[in-house]
């Protein structure tokens, strides 16, 4: 499917397209924003109005049918992504989703398998794939710079969440609405970001627990990968511990590099002989580099780091993590 030009519609203007991704979609050669959805019409109209956007609605089903809505982003939470993605491929129009990609392994599949029988194409908004600082990351790793990869270690540790003004937890901590816990929201960035760097995983186990006990999900989660080209990983998980942190490191037979997925710090490469720091700031809308590789394999013009299929492998690696606790 080729395009000449992308008209985007967002169903769940909230709070991650105010920045992150919505204005994005105008910056982006060949894209705009013409339409969003929210269930709440107030709340689409104040959206619409404040960033320029001609069109709103209350009901996703009506801008999906839009005949000016050429593309769609889903950015509501992971509960009604399958449904979404279903509908808007069966429109005939390509789909940009948001993280994690749905529920589950099987809502995953039955996406993938529908878009692939109404031969849209599907994006998820893993778009760490597409920053400069992870680039950096797999540039130093292809040029061999740690020699060989041996093994890859994950550490990330998060302060216990508050419940909001109301006195509910976030929909994110409610495995009904999101799938998980933190775990799913917060670690399939991370996860997504090594299928990208080392490859694809062939083999993980994981176990998955709630130390806190004060909300449904899985505060917990420790676990062990093998990827399909021998390397080792392992990663643990804490979202109810005194501090906020997270670091990464990549072990070669050279050397290692150390980076973290979210907080501002350097990527730093060790070896025998020396120890360098890559300072790269990330973009202010941090989805505007991973929006335009879609737009340009929309327009025939490049390819998309990050596909369905590509998420699909997520999902499945954060489902043998956590399927303990949930079974």
């Amino acid at each position: 499917m080729v395009m000449e030009q992308i008209r985007w519609g967002i169903i769940g203007c909230g709070d991650v397209t105010e920045v992150k991704s919505g204005p994005a979609f105008n910056l982006v050669e060949g894209s705009s924003l013409v339409a969003v959805m929210r269930r709440n019409a107030d709340l689409a109209k104040d959206y619409a109005i404040r960033h320029g956007v001609p069109k709103w609605y209350d009901r996703a089903e009506d801008l999906i049918h839009d005949e000016e809505v050429d593309a769609v982003y889903i950015a509501t939470p992971p509960s009604t992504h399958k449904e979404y993605t279903i509908l808007a491929a069966k429109a005939g129009k390509p789909i940009y989703v948001e993280k994690p990609m749905a529920m589950n392994t099987k809502e995953c599949e039955e996406m993938v398998e529908v878009c692939k029988q109404e031969q849209v194409p599907l994006y998820v908004a893993y778009y760490r794939r597409a920053l400069p600082r992870f680039l950096k990351v797999k540039e130093l790793l292809e040029a061999g710079e740690i020699g060989e990869i041996r093994f890859v270690s994950i550490q990330q540790t998060q302060q216990i969440i508050e419940k909001d003004e109301n006195g509910e937890w976030p929909w994110r901590v409610l495995p009904e609405i999101s799938g998980g816990g933190l775990f799913y929201d917060v670690a399939s960035h991370t996860l997504d970001l090594f299928d990208f760097l080392i490859g694809p995983i062939k083999k993980a186990k994981g176990i998955a627990v709630n130390q806190a006990g004060s909300y449904p999900a899985e505060d917990m989660v420790n676990g062990i990968v093998e990827f399909e080209n021998g390397v080792i990983g392992n990663g643990v998980w804490s979202f109810s511990s005194y501090k906020n942190e997270d670091m990464n490191r990549i072990v070669g037979s050279k050397g290692e590099i150390l980076f973290s997925s979210f907080d501002e710090k350097p990527v730093t490469i060790i070896t025998e002989t020396k120890s360098k720091q890559h300072i790269i700031e990330h973009p202010k809308h941090i989805q505007k580099d991973l929006i335009q590789a879609i737009v340009q394999e929309l327009l025939g013009k490049g390819t998309s780091p990050s596909t369905g299929e590509t998420a699909l492998r997520t999902n499945r690696v954060m489902q043998e993590f956590v399927k303990s606790y949930y079974s």
